[in-house]
């Protein structure tokens, strides 16, 4: 080939991706079209005089990260609401409230009637995770404060909220959550699960416009930390949020929707499998309106099977210890487990979705195991779901290799796999070491070899940030996964690594969060990208010939560093297909 391309990449190393090599090469890239046509030491011949040349300086060019658990539109309305992720103690979230609270006052309505809303404070910030509204009324006790912590399963009220949504000392617990209560039986102000739903329930609900802002919001930061696709990990009724679909709809409309995005339709948890149908009709109706090829498409469900750990809600095989959980549900709780999981997973595998299944608990993972067992039983292997398992905290290790005989790949979310004080204070104390030995098995589960199933099923790991629970840089989560332990600088930072052995490379860690992820959302490398024109390309996730040009370049080379320094890795440029999008 020798015709001038449009674009070209060079004075840098190239991480090809699947297919390549493990390490980075000096390489130049070239793209015409926004489809990759040339990969080679030397492409000078292919410089015109129209050629858009970017010197990478010595760093990485590498495709762009897919984020396979992400949740953006609820970030983008908490960066731009009162946003406590920054903060850090209980001091710290009172003062952003304070300040939020006087830079935001309430116009043309009465005061108690002006919610202040947002969240991202941290449970291990409290004794036993657990705020009270007496410490937002210090701050604010006319106006009703609701605040979400950073996984949002749970929420922090003060006493207005709860007083609005009517919990006294006799509001029973829902049956899928929790009212931490004072000794007298009030409700303290902190809410687990789908006890946030009672003042949910009444709290203002945000505009369509609100929402539009989010999102682009949300995709301006995403860009600038080369994420170029994502799926929405709930795009439903969810907590009183509204049908996020309309938002990504406007956004194509209006042609500001730059990144890929897939969209997981939310399980109804009080419903069983009568609501496939509705589904079905949900995605095909999207695919008539936008067409297969869409920049924004609905092939995945959502799951939420159980909760979290440190409320004791996630489903665990054994009682927690202590008395974190409800006497009631001594194992947590399942919101849906057990037949009515497997029934749900057979029904979605057979209606063609990709089952996206919430999983915290060992009991939880091994209920969605069973699930996919009995789908590929009933369904055999040519439905086109590619099913994964979000989070999964705990896996009893006689599970692990179930993951690649039942080609179900772990959806990670490795900046968790650490020591920190919500683990050390929270976490471990209520399952015990043996238990807390089985957390995020990530190295396990990527040695496994398929066993009765296609070898190209499915890969092992994808990986996604659960923003806003925790940061959206794909390069902190890296970092995590191949060291185990925050970097030195955090403030958390336990220099002993959570469980080393389950460390993975950076070259898999960073596969997951490319080639791993772009598969999950149905554009993997050896997936047909149409673009707008018609023209077909190879997937994402890879830097190969025939490839869609979704790239992004970092500030240095971070395979050529300690690994203790991939945490300073910045993204300085992020292309959607060879079109420039960030930096």
């Amino acid at each position: 080939m020798s015709t001038p391309c449009d674009l070209l990449f060079t004075k840098g190393v190239v991480w090809r991706g699947a297919g390549g090599s493990s390490l980075p090469e000096r390489l130049d890239v070239a793209v015409t079209d926004g489809v990759i046509v040339a990969v080679d030491a030397d492409l000078s011949r292919l410089r015109g005089p129209g050629t858009s040349v970017v010197d990478l300086a010595g760093g990485l060019l590498h495709a762009g990260f897919v984020d396979a658990h992400i949740h953006p539109i609820q970030g983008g309305l908490e960066r731009l609401s009162c946003d406590l992720s920054e903060g850090g103690s209980v001091a710290e979230y009172l003062d952003v409230v304070a300040r939020y609270a006087a830079a935001n006052p309430p116009r043309g309505c009465d005061a108690s009637r002006a919610w202040i809303t947002g969240g991202g404070w941290a449970m291990s910030a409290f004794p036993g995770g657990a705020p009270t509204a007496a410490e937002l009324d210090a701050v604010e006790p006319i106006r009703p404060v609701f605040l979400y912590n950073r996984d949002h399963h749970g929420a922090w009220a003060n006493s207005a909220a709860l007083a609005l949504a009517g919990i006294k000392a006799d509001t029973p617990d829902p049956a899928d959550g929790r009212i931490e209560r004072l000794p007298d039986g009030s409700p303290s102000g902190t809410l687990h699960e789908g006890a946030a739903k009672l003042v949910a329930a009444v709290a203002p609900d945000p505009t369509p416009d609100d929402e539009f802002a989010a999102l682009l919001e949300a995709q301006r930061y995403a860009l600038s930390l080369g994420i170029t696709g994502w799926q929405d990990a709930i795009v439903g009724d969810y907590f009183g949020a509204s049908d996020t679909a309309l938002v990504y709809r406007r956004a194509l409309d209006e042609g500001r929707l730059f990144v890929d995005v897939t969209g997981a339709l939310w399980w109804d948890r009080d419903r069983r499998v009568e609501q496939v149908p509705e589904l079905v009709a949900r995605r095909e109706a999207l695919v008539a309106a936008l067409g297969e090829g869409a920049r924004f498409r609905l092939p995945a469900v959502k799951i939420m099977a159980d909760g979290v750990v440190e409320n004791g809600t996630a489903s665990m095989l054994e009682p927690y210890l202590g008395d974190v959980a409800s006497p009631e549900h001594p194992h947590g709780i399942a919101f849906v487990g057990g037949q009515a999981l497997v029934d749900a997973i057979v029904a979605l595998d057979a209606a063609g979705f990709s089952a996206h299944v919430h999983v915290i608990g060992d009991r939880a993972v091994r209920d969605a195991l069973d699930g996919f067992a009995a789908a590929r039983e009933r369904n055999g292997w040519s439905t086109p779901g590619r099913h994964h398992l979000a989070h999964l905290q705990f896996v009893h290790p006689d599970d692990v290799a179930r993951f690649a005989a039942l080609g179900v790949t772990a959806n990670i979310q490795a900046l968790w796999a650490c020591n920190e004080p919500q683990m050390r204070e929270l976490t471990v104390p209520i399952v015990g070491p043996q238990r807390a030995a089985t957390q995020y098995p990530f190295a396990s589960i990527l040695r496994q070899q398929p066993v009765g199933a296609p070898a190209s099923a499915a890969p092992r790991l994808c990986a996604g940030s659960d923003w806003p629970v925790s940061t959206p840089d794909p390069w902190q989560a890296i970092h995590v996964a191949v060291n185990r332990t925050l970097p030195a600088s955090d403030p958390e930072h336990d220099p002993e690594p959570l469980l080393a052995d389950e460390a993975i490379t950076l070259g898999d860690a960073l596969q997951a969060y490319t080639a791993g992820s772009a598969w999950i959302t149905g554009r993997g490398p050896a997936d047909p990208v149409v673009d707008a024109r018609g023209r077909v390309a190879h997937g994402a996730g890879v830097i190969e010939v025939g490839a869609v040009a979704d790239f992004a370049a970092a500030d240095r080379d971070p395979f050529a560093g300690p690994a203790e320094s991939i945490h300073e890795t910045r993204n300085v440029g992020t292309w959607i297909a060879g079109r420039r999008v960030f930096g």
